[in-house]
């Protein structure tokens, strides 16, 4: 029997919240052997064991500054840190054609040809939101779309904990590209991010967004179709960030039968 090895899996934006879940979950996989962990320089996390800097004993890697290093020795790296790293993290999986699980949120259009790029060369799973819930919550909201079409109003409610820095935050963001698409619409010309004062009737296209910051919240999002006569409420409540990290690591696992090119979870977990 032909047994694969682990797949060595690396990790940046490693002394974070989320990359320290990555860190335990990488570490807790059978098939997965981890070979570095890497920040932000400047990072308290520099220098240190990369598994006691996630709360686990010593393993004898430290964390570096050094992304690249990182990039040329891991099969696939999980990516979870910042949009001004986010580029030169892509150039450097299309250079040595390791796969990337991109999981950086707060990313706008500049960053898609740096994606595409990256794909011709490897594969690039691209997951503001690595949840399984949230993947299917997705598709069923482009059913919704689809099914009751523009005479329903559609509002997107985001609400996260105190220090998230985007918003309306990557998983709302693409949850309302979601019901554009579906409808045939220009997102950017349909999303409604800020109502302020008089702002006049509400126009029938409009996606709206409502953005909610605050406490230890780790991240809620409900789509709105109100209709005449009724309203449809879908829901999606993450209580747990290992749910993400446990999506990271599935999408890897998953990326390393693929050829080259750009994924989302809904293609790790059969949506597509």
């Amino acid at each position: 029997m032909n047994i694969r090895p682990p797949m060595k899996i690396g990790v940046t934006g490693c002394g974070g919240r989320m990359g320290r879940l990555l860190i335990c979950e990488v570490l807790s996989s059978p098939n997965c052997e981890l070979v570095g962990g890497c920040d932000l320089a400047g990072s308290a996390a520099i220098g240190k064991d990369v598994a006691t800097q996630a709360g686990l004993e010593a393993i004898g890697l430290t964390v570096s500054d050094d992304p690249e290093t990182l990039f040329q020795s891991a099969d696939a790296v999980i990516d979870c840190t910042n949009p001004a790293v986010a580029k030169s993290h892509l150039e450097l999986a299309g250079r040595h054609r390791t796969i990337l699980i991109l999981g950086t949120t707060g990313l706008d259009s500049g960053h898609r040809a740096a994606v595409d790029a990256a794909a011709l060369e490897t594969v690039v799973v691209q997951a503001p939101n690595m949840s399984v819930g949230v993947t299917l919550l997705m598709t069923l909201v482009e059913r919704a779309a689809t099914v009751l079409g523009s005479g329903y109003d559609v509002e997107i409610t985001d609400i996260h904990h105190r220090g998230k820095v985007d918003s309306p935050s990557g998983t709302a963001v693409m949850l309302g590209q979601s019901v554009a698409r579906k409808r045939g619409q220009d997102f950017g010309q349909m999303a409604r991010t800020v109502r302020h004062g008089e702002t006049g009737p509400r126009r029938p296209s409009d996606i709206g967004f409502a953005v909610s910051r605050g406490g230890d919240v780790t991240g809620d999002h409900t789509v709105i179709l109100a209709g005449q006569g009724e309203r449809i409420e879908l829901t999606q409540r993450t209580f747990s960030r290992a749910l993400y990290a446990q999506g990271g690591v599935r999408a890897a696992l998953w990326a390393r039968e693929r050829p080259a090119g750009r994924y989302s979870m809904r293609d790790v977990l059969g949506f597509a």
